[in-house]
């Protein structure tokens, strides 16, 4: 629950500085920047685009598990990007390929009202869901923007409560598959298979410096490796260097790009003494502050539970209820008595109307 919680906060907190220089932030905010909510969107505490297709990714792995329950068979990349069109359709846009949305049974997410709102998406995303032709089709372009790697937390949390059966490799390659339905670079696809494991490790009680280790060890074995495994060294050799955390985090880059995103997470995770001070450092720079805000979130939530998130963001936070209870459900699916073979037809009926298997 920190994890999802925690993307939701640090998404929130850089909203409102998102497209503003560190020099821009400074002025409006006082010598330590936004410490505390500004209006973005019409209220405080409000979410974007990366906290809503990262509510979507856990919908899809949600759907996809029920799905596989009562055919027997399932695709987690195929009824993501199903999930993933209902987020576009939330946007008010539609593929251009006749894709069934399901409208019949669209399910509980879609029907949360909230978030049929446009929170300045990612022009890359929009535009590869309308050119989508067939549900888990990797993207026809070279993008290696964050909006890849921003939204695929969930992937992380899905595999840890199913390592009895699946092994970090497996999250890798589920998490890199989810990126590149939007993002065709090997960067851009590379980086979400990184960020679930490293979600996956520490929810298993890894420290980030063993997570990055062994997700290094993966990494390598991929095709295009290079780039993603730069910025990752890079951001734990200035970790551990004598520089100014702005100064580090300017020589990372500003985040709108996949590998600068994922270093400047992983930088403010491994010097921050807690979660509030990670997320802080992560939304005052210039660049992309909401995303790496949120995947500083999802890093620290993770590592520190819901409890290190200071009430003051928590409160507030827009759809807090529909995040704690899609989280909860993230945790609780395997146990789940459902599908062909339950005689619990109460329970099955219940769960198809949430998460229809599709």
């Amino acid at each position: 629950m920190g994890c999802l919680l925690g993307g939701a906060v640090g998404d929130a907190l850089g909203a409102p500085v998102e497209f503003m220089k560190r020099t821009e932030i400074l002025r409006r905010f006082g010598p330590k920047g936004i410490t505390q909510y500004a209006p973005a969107y019409g209220g405080l505490g409000t979410i974007t685009d990366d906290t809503q297709m990262t509510l979507f990714t856990a919908e899809g792995l949600i759907r996809g598990w029920v799905r596989g329950c009562f055919t027997g068979i399932t695709t987690y990349s195929g009824v993501t990007a199903h999930a993933y069109l209902r987020w576009l359709q939330t946007q008010g846009e539609r593929p251009t390929c006749d894709i069934d949305f399901g409208a019949d049974e669209p399910g509980w997410l879609f029907q949360q009202r909230q978030l049929h709102s446009r929170r300045a998406p990612g022009n890359t995303c929009l535009a590869a869901l309308r050119a989508m032709n067939s549900l888990g089709e990797p993207a026809r372009n070279d993008s290696k923007g964050c909006g890849g790697v921003m939204r695929v937390a969930p992937v992380g949390l899905f595999a840890w409560r199913l390592r009895q059966y699946e092994s970090p490799q497996d999250a890798f390659r589920l998490g890199t598959e989810l990126a590149a339905l939007t993002h065709g670079h090997p960067t851009g696809a590379l980086t979400g298979g990184v960020l679930a494991v490293l979600i996956l490790a520490l929810t298993d009680g890894a420290s980030l410096r063993e997570a990055l280790a062994a997700v290094k060890l993966l990494l390598r074995a991929e095709p295009g490796f290079e780039e993603t495994l730069r910025a990752i060294e890079m951001a734990e050799e200035l970790a551990d260097s004598d520089l100014p955390h702005e100064e580090a985090i300017a020589r990372l880059g500003q985040g709108w790009i996949a590998e600068e995103a994922l270093a400047i997470s992983i930088y403010c995770a491994l010097v921050s003494r807690n979660f509030k001070q990670g997320v802080i450092l992560a939304v005052n720079h210039d660049g992309d502050s909401d995303s790496t805000g949120a995947i500083v979130g999802n890093l620290l939530g993770a590592m520190y539970g819901v409890k290190a998130i200071p009430v003051e963001w928590l409160e507030p936070l827009e759809l807090r209820d529909v995040i704690t209870e899609l989280a909860e459900d993230l945790y609780a699916f395997k146990d789940w008595a459902i599908g062909e073979y339950s005689d619990n037809e109460e329970l099955n009926q219940r769960i198809w109307r949430k998460y229809p298997g599709f």
